[in-house]
């Protein structure tokens, strides 16, 4: 299934499934907040050093499978798979976008 997302989101997914850490930081605002494996990131710099150290441990690629939203958060549930035990495994992206499209908030669980 091929999902509508917004040109942010694609091109996110995009640079995750191909590894490229700066396409993915670009979709960032400069003051985002990310929550990840009970971690937090503030703002592009610490975003790229988290996404170098998840593709380095990792090399994830995520199929985004389905979508919804409530209020502001936009939720995509992706199937996620990579080098981590228990791969494939289906993964929650919770996503605050700004005016400018750009990523504010990310939550992943």
């Amino acid at each position: 299934m091929t999902l509508t997302l917004s040109k942010t989101l694609d091109s996110y997914f995009a640079a995750q499934n191909a590894h490229d850490v700066e396409a993915m930081v670009a979709c960032f605002s400069p003051d985002a907040r990310v929550r990840d494996e009970s971690r937090d990131y503030s703002g592009r710099d610490e975003i790229r050093e988290w996404k170098r150290e998840t593709v380095t441990k990792y090399g994830i690629s995520i199929e985004p499978l389905s979508r919804s939203e409530e209020g502001e958060t936009l939720t995509i549930v992706g199937r996620v798979t990579g080098d981590f035990p228990g791969s494939p495994a289906n993964l929650t992206y919770e996503f605050g976008l700004g005016q400018d499209g750009l990523i504010k908030t990310l939550n992943i669980h």
